[in-house]
């Protein structure tokens, strides 16, 4: 079984569809092994990019057991709660808990704009009915709250909340966890397009989007960044950007799913109300893909990079 560290590169899997909007689970093996073959170091299930608020409880339930029973311990499963009430929240994490998953990524409540008191009561009370190790999401940017170093203070009381995702876009937010908490929290990039500016201030690892379309480059940027070889990591992540774009855009679903077919790894379908982009919007993000895809690096080094 493999052990979760909260170190290097975890994928925020894709949930892809059929054409009639059932699970594609062939199409869902294809989105797994490619990252699991570059070499990334667990999975999340359920997050934004898996259309969790889509996603019936049922269906994400069951993409937790389909994943555990498929990968066989070769890496951890997390699986992404994402609920309104501490109640629900609570039934998600002791359900992923039964269906097998390794860890939680844990979003504050959502819809209800919670105080920081109101917002800590309510990860405390996950934490203290699961087992589970926890990672805790932090984007004020999309979710409207911030998980303040002053709320870590107390979050820290629970042995499992271990992890944060760090999505405030500010990038002296490492920095200033590291200074407050030292190794107290696993620290995970969850912004594409800061991920290597992360990684380089003290970042643990890197929650990716476009390592759904493009894994080994992301696996490639991690190791080689963490293995001192910057300016490797800094080319390939200059070639990168123009695609990373894709993931801080309000459609990084549907632009997303876009990339994994172009490589291959992906379909284009969403579940309503989201729709495939047509027109002229489907033309500009084909021809950044295109585009990347028409240049796409070498990478045969960064497999002997140490990390």
């Amino acid at each position: 079984m493999a052990q979760l560290t909260w170190q290097g590169v975890y994928p925020a899997l894709l949930t892809p569809f059929t054409a009639d909007d059932k699970i594609d689970y062939r199409m869902f093996d294809k989105n797994l092994e490619a990252p699991l073959d570059a070499g990334v170091d667990g999975i999340i299930l359920g997050g934004s990019l898996g259309e969790a608020s889509s996603l019936l409880n049922e269906e994400k339930y069951e993409l937790v057991k389909y994943s555990v029973a498929g990968l066989g311990g070769r890496v951890p499963v997390i699986m992404n709660v994402a609920e309104q009430t501490t109640r629900a929240a609570i039934e998600s994490a002791r359900e992923a808990e039964k269906c097998g998953a390794s860890a939680l990524m844990l979003l504050p409540p959502m819809r209800y704009k919670a105080d920081d008191a109101e917002t800590v009561a309510y990860f405390m009370a996950v934490a203290e009915n699961t087992s589970l190790p926890i990672m805790i999401y932090n984007n004020p940017i999309d979710y409207k709250i911030e998980v303040t170093l002053d709320m870590f203070e107390q979050l820290a009381e629970a042995s499992n909340i271990q992890a944060v995702k760090e999505s405030t876009r500010d990038i002296t937010n490492v920095t200033r966890m590291i200074n407050r908490f030292g190794d107290r929290f696993n620290i995970l990039s969850g912004v594409d397009t800061l991920a290597l500016e992360s990684l380089l201030m003290g970042a643990h690892g890197w929650v990716a989007g476009l390592v759904d379309a493009f894994p080994y480059e992301t696996v490639a940027i991690y190791r080689l960044a963490k293995a001192g070889r910057i300016a490797e990591a800094v080319s390939i992540y200059r070639w990168f950007m123009p695609l990373l774009e894709l993931d801080i855009h309000p459609k990084l679903v549907q632009y997303i799913k876009l990339a994994a077919k172009a490589t291959g790894i992906g379909s284009e379908y969403v579940r309503a109300p989201r729709q495939v982009p047509t027109g002229a919007e489907l033309a500009r993000v084909n021809k950044i893909i295109a585009d990347a895809l028409a240049v796409r690096p070498e990478l045969s080094a960064y497999l002997n990079a140490a990390v």
